[in-house]
């Protein structure tokens, strides 16, 4: 990030690091100017505040094993609350009837209590005894949504969408756009449409694609192509690159609609919406990129 906004590195410094493996930590989300952490050994969440160097730890309920079946998480703020925050989980249980669902728990930090397990069942095609991988979850609107896929096929094929509707308490599972094909998750993008509502961005050899959903007169929602972007012109691939062109969505900034574009050679933050793009560095082997977003008053100290 540029000057005059861009944040200290001390305040991006959570040492937490101690014997036994304490120093693993798995990223589950960030919003609203938090970030949510899986600490592995210690079997606990933590809420960080870099800006006001806050730090909060929850306990992971019982349900929620990574032995058994991964989880995914989301942290977020109620509006207009700049005090307490609210962490959701989600994951994949298979009930006595070998039948597979989805399931979530909400955790409020004005109470300190988790609330009632919510679940939904996951399509049936699906085989028994799936374990779903989701990715990163985003909020749109009043929901946050997930890709997901069944880890037990070895393959990477997206499979759907799952919903956890905030203010009515429920989720729900929403297919993908008939008209892509379901390729490696890593090319694929829940985002908020241009002109709101749920979308979705997939990479298509040298560009990517805006789909979003309509609801005709009769109720029925459905998947349109939106916009199209030309990413080898955006980005002037020339056709030397081309040849060992492949790319993949490394993270995504919900607020302001920023992909984080990944290439065998550089890593690019593409604004989507007014469209521009910036490189950001090299790309590294064996470093993941997060994006991170806050807002501040102007003149603050941080």
């Amino acid at each position: 990030m540029d000057p005059p906004n861009r944040v200290p590195d001390g305040h991006f410094s959570l040492c937490l690091h101690g014997k036994n493996g304490d120093g693993i930590f798995m990223p589950l989300g960030y919003r609203h100017g938090l970030l949510l952490i899986y600490q592995l050994a210690r079997y606990q969440l933590l809420v960080w505040d870099p800006f006001n160097i806050d730090l909060h730890r929850v306990a992971v309920p019982p349900e929620f094993d990574r032995l058994e079946a991964p989880f995914k998480g989301a942290v977020f703020r109620a509006a207009g609350d700049i005090q307490h925050f609210r962490v959701v989980l989600v994951s994949t249980e298979t009930d006595e009837q070998q039948h597979t669902r989805a399931f979530a728990r909400i955790y409020s930090s004005e109470t300190a209590k988790w609330g009632d397990r919510i679940s939904t069942p996951l399509p049936y095609k699906l085989p028994t005894n799936s374990h779903m991988y989701f990715t990163m979850g985003v909020l749109v609107g009043h929901s946050l949504y997930w890709l997901f896929n069944d880890r037990s096929a070895k393959t990477l094929l997206l499979d759907g969408i799952l919903e956890f509707d905030l203010e009515k308490q429920i989720l729900a599972v929403k297919p993908v756009p008939v008209g892509i094909p379901k390729e490696n998750m890593c090319r694929f993008q829940v985002m908020q449409a241009e002109g709101g509502g749920l979308g979705i961005l997939f990479l298509s050899n040298f560009s990517a694609q805006l789909w979003m959903v309509e609801t005709d007169c009769d109720g029925a929602a459905s998947w349109v192509l939106g916009r199209t972007v030309e990413l080898d012109k955006l980005l002037s691939i020339n056709s030397r690159k081309k040849r060992k062109w492949h790319q993949s969505i490394e993270g995504f900034a919900e607020y302001n609609n920023v992909l984080l574009l990944r290439t065998p050679t550089d890593l690019f933050m593409i604004q989507l919406e007014p469209l521009q793009f910036k490189k950001v560095s090299k790309t590294k082997k064996w470093v993941y990129y997060h994006p991170f977003e806050s807002v501040y008053a102007a003149g603050n100290s941080i």
